[in-house]
């Protein structure tokens, strides 16, 4: 595609066909007209040839006086006074109680939902008011919601603690957290609420000690008192005495229900003895007896010895001894329900209460146990699992064959949910995104947004995790918010957005600040009638060079601003002079080395006869570089087993030679002429070469290979040749051969998980970090695909590729016949995707801030340039910035990161993306202007960098004490004055606990002696590597529900539901994927009709569950499930392998793991578990 311009608003257009930049003339202010560049290069006025650059530095030279690396944790301040005067929206919570009352302290007029309604009573008809958009089942209900929670004994009530200050009523006319567009309504503030006595003001905290209730509260008026007595509506029942009116249009009872009755008792919590009427149910584990359920066929049970191993993320301490409830059979736990005893955050007797469906889960009958979360001990971290057992749980499913699951639970769909935001934000902000406003928070990555470019970067390259920066530093220690990029230099774009233009210079190159070195961008500001420009990133003032120089017109603005790229759009490219070249020579075209181990391991699986076989294809898909119609890239091979075998592959040769080099203690370049050639030029020759491998080592018996050698007799041979370029390493054994690199087994899965895990995840020798940095100084990097079937310490070897800006590609138990394909795959999409070559990065920020931490897969040998041998469209680097002096409120944040690499047809350039983003003082501000997908993947990068030297549990410690300190900040700080024991949520960051908890979840943080050392080290790797979309696809994995595709329609992935069992049956079919793993879930319930379309088997019980793929059937069933797995694999950068699991069979379990609403098979908190667990360490930092 040519590269092509779109300019702002108003540019006019010019007759005719495509126009090239200078051809546009400014006659008026700029219109809606696409004008491109004819695949052409903005060049300036034609240059005199006597004219040269003169005072070229380094593209990246650190000038005086830059700062250096300050790699401070950022500090975890207690909650300041910073007052905030806008109003809260909604509210939001857990489990339910008595009538509400609050305290006439209060400056507006509550509206609180009266008791939760006993089975039996009615919901009145509907009750619409003009303000009332919500529906829920049919009903109207009101947008905001509140976690309270039941009452309790008075002996649990402790003395209030002081009174929080600093918390003024919100005027009326402040401004929303809402959003303004048009759509379905979204859970604006979340709040939980601990429940006992009525609701205090404003200064005070609740009493500890009472799990959470669902009522629903509206937003405060700020003009209004208390007022509790009201008519009841049309159509309602009377109030009874004590009870508070139901808001507008909201049930006061539920359908198929008795009006609450006068002396009916209120539900009751564990905290005391059950009322007359009322029957409690235990929500602990209890001991078999009588009427106990088997386990499932193929479920794991707890009778079996603690697993040393299954310590994802264990219980809090607070074990709670079992009690059996009369008249009701033990059983094992419900989904929903809170955990067994020992098993969860603060103890496990909470009364969880759908508000919706009056149903009621209450704790154990007996008077003994009556602490809830609220006064449970504070968490000391996470202890092991031994205290849990290693079984695998089996929850149940939800549907009628299950009769355990008849008892009412907690309704997940009354908390936040990311199917729902992801839904809501596609509804309302997809289509196009402009570019044009400081500080616009993009949409969603999981919205279809389409972006035009009108100054700014489009969000696919660079996302922040905040659009409105403190002025102070103060106020980013008090919320601890962190202030990061998250930059994807090279992404792919939106098959609707233009590729960023390439501006060409000539000998003059990029201009220029004098000072700080920043590129010409759109925030320069022309002074001096033009003569000179003012940087916003330094408020240096430069001299415009004669080539570059134009007049101004009226406002202020270039005369030809609107023809040149560099001063309207957010990312551009600049063509580089020799200035910018390694030794200042203009570069060759980057080359790909396939290396490849012809061990016994790999000769037996058929991995060597796969590739050889399908190198031709392979070839045929290396990359193309814009504007050109083919790839000018060279190939190169190399095999190796305890020896190093190189290729002569010239094009004049009527057979390929063999070149061995045996002493690998010093390894060399045999041969310069014929190593390197393009596919078209040798084809027969490589052709030939690819019969002769497989052939010549089909005997071998070795299985004692090196690694290190093979590597870098690939990074001699790019030198030698003077090029820059890949090595595609495909190894399948731990290099034991006597050679550089040798490396001892030293697995011991016992260590995972605990203080002493880093000892088997750091590299056991430095050769390979050494060899890593040595491929950076030469432009060369190295993809690692591992073929292992046992220990091969990942841990180490990955290293060069870490350093060099490569990736990992693992196939544990690699066979040619089944996964061959994915294999080919992997690499045609390796080779094939957008990337650069040779790079250097370096972020600038305006005065103020500026970066302080890197993470990523990148060699830095200094504290501001980022060296990356490559880096594709798939990498994310993730950088901290960190304020340095007080920023103004006008002005704002400016962040330019430049990009110098090599294309691969060879051309230097530099791609430039800008940023600006908004300054505030006020909270309100900054928490309405978070990017949570960005936060969580900063988050999770700068944990699994630091697992390297700390303990799991301090990392995972300071990630929920983090997580608490953001939300109670903006609780005390930006919420309506209530309660102190709600929890409110910001509407851009309500789904923080739930992706805190999946975070904490992960294989990368908290894989276990469940899995091997190098599965563990790999999720390590992948984390660091991925980009935003990646990371909310991997934390939080999508579940499509399959078994109602339409097969008539083009294939289009069917709406994902929530990560819990809840939302299964056992008459469907679903899928799962989270980027690396893919399971195809089966019901045993399954409708006939479909397995047999789909699978070939006339029931879910034959289905052949060992097959890696699906048959390929003659019916469009088949057809569409088939197209739909290939598409959701076209998404993600690795070819998902397909696993069939069918319901209650062996692989359940690891199908289950990652269902990440749900309680872990290791003991791991449930989101619902979790939400309270957070609600408990905010009250605690609260009060």
């Amino acid at each position: 595609m040519n590269p092509q311009y779109i300019p702002p608003y108003r540019v006019l257009p010019t007759t005719g066909g495509n126009q090239n930049f200078q051809n546009v003339p400014l006659t008026g202010p700029p219109t809606n007209t696409i004008l491109n560049q004819n695949g052409q290069s903005v060049a300036p006025p034609n240059l005199p040839s006597s004219i040269k650059p003169s005072g070229m530095q380094s593209p990246f030279s650190r000038s005086a006086g830059s700062p250096s690396l300050n790699v401070s944790n950022t500090s975890y301040a207690p909650p300041g006074n910073v007052q905030f005067t806008e109003k809260q929206n909604s509210q939001f919570a857990l489990g339910r109680g008595p009538p509400t009352q609050f305290s006439s302290q209060f400056s507006g007029n509550p509206e609180i939902l009266s008791n939760i309604p006993l089975p039996g009573q009615q919901f009145p008809p509907n009750i619409n008011t003009a303000n009332q958009t919500p529906h829920f089942n049919g009903q109207s209900v009101q947008n905001n919601n509140i976690i309270s929670g039941p009452p309790s004994s008075m002996s649990n009530s402790l003395s209030h603690p002081p009174q929080l200050t600093n918390q003024k009523p919100i005027p009326q006319s402040q401004s929303q957290f809402e959003s303004s567009v048009s759509g379905p309504p979204r859970m604006q503030n979340v709040l939980l609420t601990g429940q006992g006595s009525p609701m205090l003001s404003s200064g005070q905290a609740p009493p500890l000690g009472q799990p959470p209730q669902i009522s629903t509260q509206a937003p405060l008026p700020s003009n209004q008192g208390p007022s509790l007595q009201q008519p009841p509506l049309p159509n309602q029942a009377p109030l009874l005495a004590g009870q508070v009116p139901p808001l507008p249009g909201q049930p006061s009872h539920f359908p198929g229900q008795a009006p609450h009755l006068p002396g009916q008792a209120p539900p009751v919590s564990s905290h005391g003895p059950s009322l007359p009427g009322q029957i409690p149910m235990n929500i602990n584990r209890q001991p078999p007896g009588p009427n106990h359920i088997p386990p499932l066929p193929g479920q794991m049970t707890s009778q079996f010895p603690p697993s040393q191993g299954m310590n994802r993320m264990p219980p809090l301490p607070n074990p709670v001894t079992a009690n059996q409830t009369p008249g009701l059979p033990p059983g094992p736990p419900l989904p929903g329900q809170f955990p067994p005893p020992g098993g969860q955050y603060g103890g496990g007797q909470h009364n969880l209460v759908n508000q919706m469906q009056g149903m009621n889960l209450n704790g154990p009958k007996s008077g003994i146990l009556n602490q809830g979360y609220g006064n449970a001990p504070v968490a000391q971290g996470y202890p092991s699992t031994t205290q849990m057992g290693g079984g695998y749980p089996q929850p149940g499913y939800p549907q009628s064959g299950y009769t355990q699951q008849q008892q009412k639970r907690l309704d997940p769909d009354s908390i936040p949910s990311p199917v729902q935001v992801m839904e809501d934000d596609q509804k309302t902000r997809s289509g196009p995104f402009v570019t044009n406003q400081k500080g616009l928070v993009p949409p969603l990555v999981t919205t279809n947004f389409t972006v035009q470019d009108q100054g700014n970067a489009s969000p696919r390259f660079i996302r922040s995790t905040m659009y409105n920066v403190p002025i102070t530093q103060d106020m980013m220690k008090q919320t601890t918010l962190p202030f990061s990029l998250v930059i994807s230099p090279m992404a792919k774009l939106d098959e609707k957005e233009y590729p960023p233009p390439i501006v060409n210079f000539g000998g003059l190159g990029p201009v220029r600040c004098i000072r700080c070195k920043a590129y010409m961008c759109p925030y320069m500001q022309f002074i001096d009638s033009g003569r000179r420009f003012q940087c916003l990133f330094c408020k240096a003032t430069t001299d415009v060079p004669q080539e570059y120089f134009q007049h101004l017109d009226h406002t202020g603005q270039r005369m030809d601003k609107y023809e040149r790229p560099e001063l309207v759009l957010g990312t551009y490219e600049f063509v580089a002079t020799a200035d910018y070249c390694r030794n200042n020579v203009l570069p060759k075209p980057p080359a790909i080395i396939f290396v490849i181990d012809v061990s016994y391991n790999n000769i037996k699986s058929g991995l060597v006869s796969l590739i050889c076989s399908q190198m031709k294809e392979i070839l045929q898909n290396l990359p193309i570089d814009q504007g050109h119609e083919k790839s000018n890239m060279k190939v190169g091979f190399i095999t190796y087993n305890s020896s190093v075998h190189f290729y002569n592959i010239k094009s004049t040769l009527a057979a390929p030679q063999m070149m061995v080099v045996g002493d690998t203690q010093d390894m060399f370049m045999p041969l310069l002429d014929g190593f390197l050639c393009t596919p078209e030029e040798s084809e027969s020759v490589i052709d030939a070469l690819m019969e002769q491998i497989p052939v010549m080592f089909a005997d071998t018996k070795e299985t004692e290979i090196v690694l290190l050698p093979a590597i870098v007799a690939g990074l001699e041979a790019l030198k030698a040749s003077d090029c820059t370029g890949k090595l595609m390493v495909f190894h399948s054994t731990l290099p034991t051969a006597e050679a550089p690199g040798k490396l001892k087994n030293r697995e011991d899965r016992k260590l995972l998980g605990t203080d002493k895990e880093r000892t088997i995840l750091n590299p056991q020798t430095q050769a390979y970090n050494q060899l890593g940095q040595d491929c950076v100084g030469a432009g060369c990097s190295v993809d690692l695909f591992v073929f292992n079937n046992s220990y091969i310490d990942l841990s180490t070897i990955s290293q060069v590729s870490r350093l060099t800006g490569g990736e990992i590609f693992k196939y544990t138990y690699f066979q040619a016949d089944v996964d061959g394909n994915r294999l080919i795959k992997d690499i045609i999409m390796d080779i094939s995707r957008p990337i650069a070559f040779d790079a250097i990065m370096r972020v600038r920020t305006s005065t103020g801030v500026r970066p302080t931490d890197f993470y990523g897969y990148f060699y830095m040998s200094n504290t501001t340039d980022m060296e990356l041998a490559a880096v594709d469209c798939d990498k994310g680097i993730a950088v901290e910035i960190k304020h340095d002096d007080k920023l103004s409120e006008d002005e704002g944040v400016y962040i330019q990161a430049a990009l110098l690499y090599t294309s691969c047809s060879g051309q230097r350039r530099l791609r430039i993306l800008n940023l600006s983003l908004k300054t505030c003082s006020q909270m309100a501000e900054l928490y309405r202007s978070c990017d949570l997908d960005t936060i969580i993947n900063y988050i999770a990068k700068q944990s699994t960098y630091k697992l390297l030297d700390h303990s799991p549990k301090a990392i995972k410690d300071s990630i929920v004490n983090r997580a608490a300190q953001i939300l109670a900040v903006y609780r005390k700080n930006c919420a309506t004055p209530s309660s102190a024991g709600q929890l409110i949520l910001p509407e851009c960051l309500k789904l923080l606990p739930l992706y805190v908890n999946c975070l904490l979840k992960s294989d990368a943080l908290s894989g276990g002696s469940d899995m091997t050392v190098d599965d563990r080290a790999f999720a390590m790797q992948y984390v660091l590597t991925m980009d935003v979309a990646t990371s909310v696809n991997y934390f939080y994995p999508r579940l499509i529900p399959i078994h109602d595709i339409d097969a008539s329609k083009d294939t289009e992935i069917p709406t994902s539901i929530r990560c819990t069992i809840e939302k299964m049956n056992e008459q469907g079919v679903y899928i799962l994927e989270n980027g690396i793993h893919m399971f195809l879930w089966v019901g045993l319930g399954a409708n006939p009709e479909f397995v047999q379309n789909v699978f070939g088997a006339p029931s879910a019980i034959q289905v052949d569950i060992e097959r890696p793929h699906l048959p390929e059937l003659d019916n469009p069933v088949s057809i569409a499930v088939r197209n739909l797995i290939d598409e959701i694999r076209l998404l993600r950068h690795k070819c998902m392998r397909l696993t069939i699991v069918r319901q209650r069979e062996k692989l359940e379990p690891v199908f289950k793991h990652f269902l990440v609403e749900d309680r872990g098979s290791d003991g791991s908190a449930s989101y619902v578990d979790f939400l309270c667990h957070m609600h408990k360490e905010i009250r605690n930092l609260l009060s």
